[in-house]
Parts: C-alpha cells; structure tokens; sequence
C-alpha cells in the first residue's frame, strides 16, 4: 500500500516557475556550490535532482528553545497546505532534518505536535553528505552497501549512480527501513533495504566496492573491513563521546586484497547511533562558565595561546588522549568543559598580545591541551593518522615514527561518563558547520 502523504514526483520537474520543490532544489545547488560542497560529477547531479520532498513528505521542526525540557515539536506534513511552506523549507535548507521520534513508525503518520523523548532517524546537513558521496567516487555497476537508511537521501544518490541493483541499504529499526524502500520506489529505485545491525555489514556477506556509514563509532566493526571488496572504500566517523572534534576512518582494500586505512581529523561528523554515549554542555554548565572567575577558579596570563582551531589533529589527539571534553563553539573565546566532574577553561586574548586563561575544577584542561599540542609537534603536526585494523581486532591510531610517535588505542569504551551525562534529547546546539549528525540521508 502506498503512503498517502508521499507527493507524486512531477513528470517534469522545474518545467513551471510554480514548480517550487525545482526553485528550492536549485537554491539548494546554488548555495553548496558557492560554499565549494558540490564539483561536477554524477553525485552533483543525483543530489540536485532529488525530490526531497518525495523521501521526507513529514518531517520534524523544533518548537522548543533548545534547553528546554521537554522538548517539543511540530511533525510538519507535506499533504497540508499550511505545512507546505515551512516543510520546503526545512527540507532544502541544507541542515539535518529529523524524520523519526522515539522509534515510531514512520509510514502513514498522524501530524502534529510531539514532546518529550529524542529523534531517532535523521536527514544529514547536505553539505557534510555531498562531500562524503564524492569522496566514495561512485560509479556504475559498483556494490554499494549504505550502513543507516535514514531518510534513504544517501540510498537514493547511489541508486542514480550506481544502478539500484548492487545498492544495500540497512538500518536497525524497522520502521525506518519499511519507510525507507516505499519512498525510494515512489523515486524509481528499489534497492536491497533490509533490517539489521550496522556492526554486521550487509546481509549475506557480501563483498562491496562502497561502505558508506551514517553513525560514529569508537572503533572500527570487523564485518566492514571484511566485506569490502579488491578495491573498495569505507568511509565512517570515528570518534569518542564528544561530539566537537570528530576524526573519519577511511579504509581501503587494494587491488591485490591489502587492507589499508587512517583516519583524518575532519571538521563534521556523525553522531553515535540511537542509544549511544554523546556527551554536552548543559545550560547549567554554561551559565557557570559565563559567570567568569570566581571561588575554585584560577586566572593567569600566558604569552602561550592554544592551538587555532584549524589544528584539528591536534584536537582530535586530544579528544582520545585526555576523552571527555566538549567545547562550546559558540563562545567568542575558547571554552571547554568537562562534564563529567565540572571541569572547564577559557581562553582569550588579553589585549596585550598574550592570553587570559581561566581554569575551574580538578582537571587541569590547559596542560592537557599544551601537552598534547607538544607531542603533536614532535609527532610532525600530521592532519590525519595511521589506523591499525590487526586480525586479531586490536585497534589503535598512530602518528610519527620512534620516540615520537604519537598514538593511543581504540577501545569499545574509550571514557567512562556517568549515567546522567550519557545522553541528551537535545544536545546543545553547535553551529551548523560543526553540528553532527545521528543518521546520514
């Protein structure tokens, strides 16, 4: 049965000026090419022609501040005329849409308001989904396995690519899936959509020339490595429970079956699975921050800045070596905290061409970044790191070579954070180039 709320796609979409999916498609394409997201190529022309409108018919806005408990949101619906403007929008804004709350079924929907809980199921920022598609070098005939269907956006640009035939896409919730395989049929496509765990890779063990990956995790599942083919690629985020420096494990599998891979400190990533540890700063927390130097805080002056934020091996180093930090990139300065004992720095200039740096809580932040960028020195400043995948599953990252080497291991559990600290429905919000994702589309 087909979903009622799914508009039909236009024979000929963009023919009329009243074609307003086709104007938003091109605005879309307009703005990820001015930002350098989108080259010439077949994803380009696969993500522009999409009808976003066709895989997300409803989808979620926030109508809650964003620490406010608890949450609320409107399911906006694309078969109401009042929702139609604000649901266009949405959809060819370029941010993460949210299309499943608390694990609900997706297909056939009542529209209206919901609170309480957390999304389940997301559409990725389009500009962190074009870059990944592009760097997997889709072509014709290749076996693409897309490891969490979400919106189906990723499935569907494989299809156009690829050929649906040798398209798999798995999801672990079944009403994403079932939602998933309508909605990309009402497109043209039907490719293998099957329920399942992402950790097991496809089903029947197959071999893949593409993995792609829409969830982050703190080391790499052995299936993946497994299932991909002489020749093939994975991509994924790799990263711990902090969301602000994520790192992106590229795994390649030779011509003649050799299997290399490292992981490249990035700027955007995604965010763990439904059900996993992403630490935050609470508004709480903040506002203590804000409140500037006071009992328990300590204030010096240093001629020794951190590292800009364009270091990001740096920070990724960080993130493994001393795990639990999160920074607050919306700050004029630089602010990290660590939640799990109340821990934080500040940092800014003093005027004087030094920096004012305040500490607060038994961790000492600063030494921990100005040791870290030490050793990322010596190890030769690397952008991106060795990742050792051994066959008996050990896994760690390493950079630079003897004394310097820099290196730490992957574990299942790479920091312990009290219950309380685990989980958010709403983490605070980091500006959109820095936001991350739970499902890429």
């Amino acid at each position: 049965m087909a979903d009622p709320t799914v508009p039909p796609p236009p024979a000929r979409p963009g023919t009329t000026p009243e074609d307003g999916p086709a104007v938003a498609r091109t605005e879309l394409g307009a703005r990820l090419e001015a930002d350098g997201a989108l080259r010439l190529g077949p994803v380009r022309d696969a993500l522009l022609g999409l009808h976003r409108e066709v895989l997300m018919p409803q989808a979620y806005v926030r109508r809650s501040k964003p620490d406010e408990t608890p949450p609320r949101w409107d399911l906006l619906d694309w078969a109401v005329a009042a929702d139609r403007e604000e649901l266009l929008g949405l959809l060819y804004s370029g941010q993460s849409v949210s299309v499943q709350h608390e694990g609900e079924p997706i297909l056939r929907r009542v529209p209206g308001p919901r609170s309480g809980g957390s999304m389940t199921a997301m559409s990725s920022t389009v500009g962190m989904t074009a870059g990944l598609l592009q760097r997997l070098d889709l072509r014709p005939g290749q076996r693409v396995l897309d490891i969490g269907a979400g919106a189906g956006v990723t499935a569907a640009v494989a299809c156009a690519v690829a050929g649906d035939a040798g398209v798999v896409t798995v999801d672990r919730n079944p009403h994403v899936t079932a939602a998933a395989r309508e909605r990309l049929a009402a497109l043209g496509y039907r490719p293998t959509a099957a329920t399942g765990e992402g950790e097991d890779g496809g089903p029947a063990q197959r071999a893949y020339d593409r993995i792609f990956v829409s969830y982050a995790v703190t080391r790499v599942p052995p299936a993946w490595p497994e299932q991909l083919a002489p020749g093939g690629l994975a991509l994924a985020t790799l990263s711990t429970s902090s969301p602000s420096w994520p790192g992106l494990a590229v795994i390649a599998r030779t011509g003649t079956g050799r299997l290399e891979a490292h992981v490249e400190a990035v700027e955007l990533g995604h965010r763990p699975a439904h059900g996993g540890k992403q630490i935050f700063l609470n508004a709480r927390f903040r506002k203590r921050i804000d409140a500037g130097a006071g009992a328990g805080e300590s204030t010096h002056t240093t001629r020794t800045g951190p590292p800009p934020g364009a270091a990001r091996g740096m920070w990724l180093a960080l993130d493994h070596l001393h795990p639990g930090l999160v920074r607050d990139w919306s700050a004029d300065r630089l602010v990290i905290g660590a939640p799990a004992c109340g821990s934080w720095v500040t940092a800014g200039p003093d005027g004087a061409g030094g920096w004012t740096v305040t500490a607060h809580g038994p961790r000492e932040i600063w030494t921990e970044i100005q040791e870290t960028a030490a050793r990322w020195q010596a190890a030769g400043s690397p952008a991106s790191y060795r990742l050792h995948l051994e066959p008996d599953d050990e896994q760690w990252v390493s950079a630079g070579t003897g004394p310097a080497e820099l290196s730490w291991p992957l574990t299942i559990t790479p920091d312990p954070v009290p219950a309380r600290q685990t989980a958010s429905p709403h983490p605070y919000p980091y500006p959109a180039h820095h936001a991350t994702q739970e499902k890429t589309t």
